[in-house]
């Protein structure tokens, strides 16, 4: 088992780079060529997500990207630092006037819809110490060559 790990600054001109190796590692790790752009755009979706997250609650620690590659399937851990609240609680800083905070929760909906769209093995949990977005893909083993 293979495993790459990234850690970058909470700011979005850092995403690019997390598409470009997650799609290299997976392209080595065996993902189909056609599923390459779909692995891209939910890198992009989940760590943009992550970015918002970090910016929205002030957190400075940096966002984790794990690339794992196994036997059978390539997998893309995306986690952030950033406090959720428990269900049923205000988030920290929620205002109750519905302002800002209601944009953001509609933005980071709309961002797991997107990547729950693209990949078809998608875990998403999240606690007071931050989230994590799980995604999966299956591999092909390298051609051998015949004698």
């Amino acid at each position: 088992m293979a495993t790459v790990e990234l850690r970058f600054s909470a700011l979005p001109e850092h995403v690019r780079t997390a598409r470009l190796v997650a799609a290299a590692v997976a392209r080595r790790a065996g993902v189909d060529e056609a599923v390459l752009d779909e692995v891209r755009l939910a890198v992009g979706e989940a760590c943009t997500r992550a970015v918002g997250l970090h910016q929205s609650s002030g957190t400075s620690a940096p966002v984790r990207v794990t690339l794992i590659e196994e036997e059978k399937q390539f997998s893309i851990e995306v986690g952030d630092e950033a406090p959720r609240a428990a269900p049923g609680d205000k988030a920290p800083g929620a205002r109750g006037d519905g302002g800002d905070t209601d944009v953001e929760s509609d933005e980071d909906e709309m961002g797991l819809a997107v990547i729950s769209g693209l990949v078809d093995d998608v875990e998403v949990t999240a606690g007071e110490n931050g989230g994590l977005i799980r995604m999966s893909w299956p591999t092909t083993p390298p051609a051998t060559a015949l004698p």
